[in-house]
């Protein structure tokens, strides 16, 4: 699994003129499926997301995660992270998983993230969504797990 993880002061989610999600101050997750991932990688992603130190602590260091301050987390399928380039001018989609795989991962991802204690948001999987945030920083960060 992929994520690009962006911290945030708030961001939302809306598909057609209905908001789906919408969060304050937290860590906005795009993740993309490929097809090895599983629910170890669903796991492993979410603890990665919810423990990572990004917040500003006292002295001013990137040295608290998201639960320490509050914060919450909006989580959006994204296949297009797994769109390879690297030949030609049209993305591949091979290496993304089809919505069959991916979407019970994403929420496997999103019930793992709450059983560690997060208020969680999402898009709605497989809708044309339009996602808006304000980026706080900016800090944004690409995770995959297993690590490459």
């Amino acid at each position: 699994m992929r994520a690009l993880v962006q911290r945030v002061t708030r961001a939302s989610v809306t598909v057609g003129d209905e908001v789906t999600g919408a969060i304050g101050p937290g860590l906005c997750v795009l993740v993309g499926v490929t097809h090895d991932d599983g629910a170890d990688e669903a796991r492993a992603l979410a603890a990665k997301v919810w423990h990572l130190r990004v917040f500003e602590g006292a002295d001013g260091r990137m040295d608290l995660p998201v639960e320490a301050v509050g914060g919450e987390v909006l989580v959006v399928s994204q296949f297009t992270l797994y769109g390879d380039t690297r030949k030609g001018r049209r993305p591949s989609w091979v290496q993304a998983a089809g919505p069959e795989q991916a979407e019970p991962l994403i929420e496997a991802l999103c019930d793992e993230l709450r059983s560690l204690g997060a208020t969680v948001a999402t898009g709605r999987f497989r809708a044309d969504m339009a996602v808006s945030l304000v980026n706080d920083g900016p800090v944004t960060l690409l995770l995959e797990v297993p690590a490459p």
